[in-house]
């Protein structure tokens, strides 16, 4: 027997209760209450219950009006519709009694067929629109859940092969956001509109796209990292910015821009000791320091393959105490500031575990406020943006299975490739899909997938695929996602499909990055330091020199005319250095703009460095340039490589001590020089 529908009849005579009641209790279980206090009493007990309330607008105690205005409190209003009965034929009654969410409106004396076609036509109305709005939350739960997926995506195409949590990348944005706000609220030292606020949150997500470039034996170390290790791990910040200064139509996009300068500079710290450029204080753009104090409080509270969690308060500790290098004092009263309420915001705001009822609950309140629409459709499509971004210059072909919609949903890139769909419906039964990938090999996938556990949720193997024709390799690499947080049901997969041939090229290809600076092109120190060590050890019978030199005032040129023009100069500085130096010869950027030539000699040495001395003396633009250069010799001024640079170290010094714009060579009397000095402190 079908349940019948539950009313509340609400007014303080009998006669008209009696009446109504007469009127529905054949359809309907019908509820009487005498007075407005009684109404909200049995609303506030049964609600859920009920399916719509005649009320009497003149009523003692608490009238209609009172009644209408607690149920609009409660939000009892979205659920219930109400149809107002009385006497009164007023327009301003009954206008107010609309404009307090009445649906409907009954004048005495009762018809009773009027009275049962509303009640019907009411409950209809509202039974049919909270089956539209229960589809319409479903959808947009499905497209919040999706929405949270594409940033987990997000974070497993740069963070992969790292052992970092998948959530890193949400964190980092939301950390952001909130640093950027309670920093506007308490100073106007760093204007910006919610556009430009909106920008850098969504940049930030790029901020270790250079992590790709890294060795995984280096990301997924467990230990300490050794110095050279750290070097290479070191270069992930510039060729990060590389990457997206690579970007087609880079000039155009504001966020290509805003992600470059934050790939580039969030591990530079705010008094100059941090890293690829050494920049201090507010020569670091404000959208790579906040980044900067994200990454290292994400970094703290969260598992690392080389750490364990630190708690919210003992994270704080150490940033405030300068543990983990200096920040900006406006950006650390702010973390001061949001510190109390940081932590649960973080569990709020990520959605981390929350239930599909409460998921669905959140959803139906914002469609009931009316602010679901767009801004879920807004999130939505910043996520699509950036996964499709992403997954453009990745090269990969990437997908995701849902099982509990049975869909494969592809990369456009990795589609294209393969000839697919980009919606793929029940692959098991998709014949396109095994004209590529044999069926074999799928149901293998699938069966590691499904052996795969928390502790080791990273499934893959190596299948041939038939590309457009023709048979190629390629390497699969992917995770089940599981509901909740124990791996109680498996719901999907993500991975991704990567050509064996062409990952060899690009492996080869960020070997040869990992080995240049990525401003200059030319060697970083640490490969200048190798290739010099690998040529000191054959050629213990040769002479060689090693040439250290900076910039005078670089400094200005940032001042004056901004960080980009500052680039184009140690670009311009390092093609002339090219142009005068040989083949053989060892050019490096070993630091901001500080360079390294590295040269073997047979009889004079001095030519050769007044020819590079004199060809970086000159004009860029309207900037000039002079250099301070210092020369140490092998075997006479060093036996090692180490013994080399720091008298080289000690001579440029010795250059800049006394005027700059000028070459020394070592000597016995610089000695002394940089005693209580560190290479830091020149």
């Amino acid at each position: 027997m079908e349940k019948r529908h539950t009313l509340l009849i609400v007014d303080d005579t009998e006669m008209n209760r009696s009446l109504l009641a007469d009127m529905l209790v054949t359809d309907y279980e019908v509820l009487e209450a005498s007075n407005g206090v009684q109404a909200v009493a049995m609303l506030n007990k049964h609600h859920d219950e009920i399916a719509l309330v005649l009320l009497d607008i003149v009523m003692p105690q608490m009238d209609g009006f009172e009644v209408l205005t607690v149920m609009n409190k409660n939000g009892w209003i979205h659920d219930t519709p109400v149809i107002t009965i009385s006497a009164e034929t007023s327009s301003s009654y009954i206008d107010h009694a609309y404009d307090l969410g009445a649906t409907d409106y009954i004048s005495r004396p009762f018809d009773e067929k009027t009275v049962q076609r509303r009640v019907r036509n009411t409950i209809m109305l509202y039974s049919k629109q909270k089956m539209l709005e229960g589809m319409v939350a479903e959808q947009i739960v499905e497209k919040e859940k999706n929405n949270f997926l594409m940033v987990e995506i997000l974070s497993n195409i740069v963070e992969f092969r790292n052992g970092e949590s998948g959530l890193h990348v949400l964190h980092i944005r939301l950390i952001t956001e909130i640093l950027l706000r309670q920093l506007l609220k308490i100073t106007d030292r760093y204007p910006m509109t919610s556009s430009q606020l909106s920008l850098i949150v969504n940049a930030s997500a790029l901020h270790d796209i250079g992590k790709i470039s890294i060795p995984e034996a280096i990301l997924n170390k467990p230990g300490k990292l050794t110095a050279q290790e750290f070097e290479v791990m070191k270069t992930h910040s510039a060729i990060g910015a590389q990457i997206l200064e690579n970007a087609p139509y880079r000039q155009n996009v504001e966020l290509v821009r805003v992600a470059r300068d934050i790939c580039r500079w969030h591990h530079e710290r705010y008094d100059g000791r941090g890293y690829p450029d050494s920049l201090k204080g507010e020569e670091i753009p404000i959208s790579a320091q906040v980044v900067a104090l994200a990454d290292v409080y994400d970094a703290l509270t969260n598992v690392r393959v080389y750490k364990p969690a630190f708690s919210h308060a003992t994270a704080l500790n150490m940033i405030l105490n300068g543990e983990c290098g200096a920040f900006n004092p406006i950006l650390l009263d702010c973390l001061k500031r949001v510190g109390p309420h940081l932590e649960e915001e973080l569990k709020i705001r990520s959605l981390n575990g929350i239930s599909d009822v409460e998921s669905w609950q959140l959803t139906s309140r914002m469609i009931a406020s009316g602010q679901a629409s767009s801004r879920t459709l807004a999130l939505l499509e910043q996520e699509r943006i950036k996964y499709q971004f992403f997954a453009s210059m990745s090269n990969e072909i990437q997908f995701e299975i849902d099982r509990r919609t049975d869909i494969l949903t592809m990369s456009q890139w990795g589609a294209s490739q393969l000839g697919l769909s980009e919606l793929i419906v029940h692959p098991e039964e998709d014949a396109s899909l095994f004209q590529v990938f044999r069926r074999e090999d799928y149901l293998d996938l699938q069966k590691r997938l499904n052996q795969a556990t928390p502790e080791n949720p990273i499934a893959g193997g190596v299948y041939c695929l038939q590309v457009k024709g023709q048979s190629r390799w390629y390497k699969a690499v992917a995770r089940p996602l599981w509901l909740g947080e124990e791996p109680m049901e498996v719901i999907g997969f993500i991975g991704k499909f990567i050509d064996i041939h062409e990952e060899h090229m690009r492996l080869t290809q960020l070997r040869r990055m990992a080995e240049q600076d990525s401003l200059t092109q030319l060697y970083n120190h640490m490969s200048a330091r190798k290739a010099a060590q690998e040529a000191l050890a054959v050629g213990q019978e040769k002479h060689f020199a090693l040439i250290l030199f900076d910039l005078d005032f670089f400094k200005d040129a940032n001042d004056q005319y901004g960080h980009m023009f500052g680039d184009q100069v140690l670009q311009h500085v390092a093609q002339t250095v090219l142009s005068n130096t040989r083949s053989g010869d060892i050019a490096a950027r070993i630091g901001g703009d500080e360079f390294l030539i590295f040269a073997e000699y047979k009889e004079e040495i001095e030519p050769f460095v007044q020819r590079i001395f004199h060809s970086l003396q000159g004009k860029f633009q309207d900037f000039q340039i002079t250099v301070s250069m210092g020369v140490s010799l092998f075997p006479q001024n060093g036996a090692d490589y180490e013994g080399l640079f720091h008298t080289a170290d000690q001579a440029l010094y010795s250059a800049k001590k006394n005027g700059r714009a000028q070459y020394h060579f070592y000597n016995e009397s610089m000695h002394e020089l940089l005693s209580v000095l560190s290479p830091m402190d020149n």
